[in-house]
């Protein structure tokens, strides 16, 4: 299933998720302008599991966490996360305020890292990606929104449909087969998972469930969204 949007209003502008969407983007270009030293120079500047746990208090490695959040691997990675950070990330910020975001996305971000470290702590594969944060973001709405309606794109076989269905059927849907992929791939080569950090997803997901409610997310006057 793929998210097409929601259909959740806010009161105020997003800016705080726009500029995310923006800095990933304009970050993603400036990896593109590096040309043929592009892996090269990523691998010395993105998060690797193996080298971080050579040192993990070294700084330069703390730097590479935050770094390789904004870092993606092609143009579907980059579309693919960007798509829900726009759909999902603006009620979020909504809800908790700018500056509140600002922590929450980071720190999703920062749980994420760790724990595709923890997983894989032997790998020696660079981890980029915005996922792991922006699964934050899609725990967080399943808390704050769970009945909010999002169109979806649906395969069923060779055919395609739309549908509106409720987020928590749409985000918990993706959840399990993260959690089931994960678990899976434990004690497997990075290769089972299609080189897919699936522990920063859930990782990042449930960070998102716990630092919504602790940052006082459902203590606002919930919004008006429509039900399923």
């Amino acid at each position: 299933m793929l998210p097409l949007s929601d259909h959740n209003p806010r009161r105020t502008v997003p800016v705080v998720n726009y500029l995310l969407v923006a800095v990933n983007v304009l970050v993603f270009f400036w990896e593109l302008s590096l040309g043929t030293n592009i892996e090269r120079d990523l691998m010395i500047i993105s998060f690797v599991p193996v080298r971080f746990w050579a040192a993990p208090f070294y700084p330069p490695n703390l730097i590479r966490i935050l770094v390789s959040m904004f870092l993606h691997g092609g143009w579907l990675h980059l579309g693919g996360n960007m798509l829900y950070l726009w759909i999902f990330g603006d009620n979020v910020e909504d809800r908790l305020g700018h500056f509140k975001y600002v922590i929450f996305y980071l720190l999703c971000g920062l749980v994420a890292t760790l724990s595709h470290a923890v997983a894989n702590p032997d790998s020696r594969l660079p981890s980029i990606g915005a996922s792991g944060a922006i699964a934050g973001v899609l725990g967080a709405y399943i808390v704050l929104f769970p009945k909010a309606r999002v169109t979806t794109l649906i395969p069923i076989f060779v055919f395609i449909t739309i549908r509106e269905l409720p987020a928590v059927l749409v985000l918990g849907l993706w959840f399990v087969l993260q959690f089931f992929v994960g678990v899976a791939s434990i004690g497997a080569s990075p290769d089972a998972t299609g080189g897919v950090a699936v522990f920063a997803h859930i990782g990042g997901f449930v960070a998102g469930m716990v630092l919504v409610v602790l940052m006082g997310g459902l203590r606002r006057t919930p919004q008006t969204y429509n039900q399923y």
